[in-house]
């Protein structure tokens, strides 16, 4: 699911909602914030701003 979500907000090309970001890969918005928790956590993803994400371009 992380890397569907990733590839996903490399795709959009600009920072995401979560929300978005589901409807983009076709999955629950549970499961891709759930996701985004562990990109975060693995610094793959960036917040620029509140409720908004984007790949951090490691």
């Amino acid at each position: 699911m992380e890397k569907k979500v990733l590839e996903a907000m490399k795709k959009a090309g600009k920072p995401v909602r979560p929300g978005d970001v589901a409807k983009m890969i076709g999955a629950e918005s549970k499961e891709v914030s759930a996701a985004i928790q562990k990109l975060k956590k693995a610094g793959k993803i960036i917040s620029p701003k509140r409720c908004y994400y984007s790949p951090s371009g490691d």
